[in-house]
């Protein structure tokens, strides 16, 4: 699913592998306000897996792949929630905040 309109925030992990990217993820849409559209630029073959799958562990929302300028890279959409459930600073796929 395409959002309908442009992203409040971009996320450039081209060259990162999925870990880092979820780190830098994390630490950029930290202050978003909920229902904020954040686009993921990503060349990491594993991003189409473990973005959705991060999502499910902490309740955002996953939009799926949108179009991209280059064909050497993808983009994919998440929309924050409210409700999310934080993980840990330094380890994206565990949970707390501490």
């Amino acid at each position: 699913m395409t959002p309908p309109s442009g992203p409040d925030l971009v996320v450039d992990g081209v060259g990162l592998l999925c870990v880092q990217l979820l780190l830098r993820l994390r630490g950029q849409i930290a202050g978003l306000r909920a229902s904020a559209v954040v686009h993921i630029v990503a060349t990491d073959p594993a991003a189409p897996l473990d973005l959705p799958a991060w999502c499910h562990l902490t309740g955002h929302t996953y939009l799926g792949r949108v179009p991209a300028d280059c064909d050497d890279r993808d983009v994919y959409a998440v929309r924050l929630t409210a409700d999310a459930t934080p993980t840990r600073p330094g380890a994206p796929w565990h949970l707390g905040a501490s």
